[in-house]
């Protein structure tokens, strides 16, 4: 009897003997040559006309589009954002990010405490 690991099941299961001899499932190479390629032509074979299976390319277009309406405002916050004026990176935009932060900062420490409280309740044994 031969066994072989199922990572379906996380146990070893029964198997053939060229199962349990192929490690993760491969299997010995049977032929050099590469199997036929079924998609490769189209059905119809006609000289005089070509096939366009992706379309038209767009990119381009899209691309200037983003270019004129976007770029100036990116290069705008990035150098605002590479300025060595002091402030950290995190408050660079001014009162929303300050808002933010310290929003935030009081959430985190607020769930901290609470936490710690509710774990030294449940460690306290109860009076009946």
């Amino acid at each position: 009897m031969y066994y072989k690991f199922s990572g379906f099941t996380q146990k070893l299961a029964g198997a053939w003997a060229s199962d349990a001899y192929s490690p993760q499932g491969l299997k010995p190479v049977v032929s050099k040559e590469a199997p036929p390629i079924i998609f490769a032509t189209p059905t119809k074979l006609t000289s005089d006309f070509t096939y366009d299976y992706s379309g038209r390319n767009k990119v381009p277009e899209l691309q200037r589009v983003f270019q004129s309406l976007f770029l100036p405002t990116i290069l705008c916050s990035i150098l605002s954002f590479q300025k060595s004026d002091g402030v950290p990176i995190h408050l660079k935009r001014g009162l929303p990010d300050q808002m933010l932060y310290r929003t935030t900062l009081a959430l985190t420490l607020g769930g901290t405490v609470y936490c710690l409280i509710a774990l030294y309740k449940a460690s306290q044994p109860r009076n009946k």
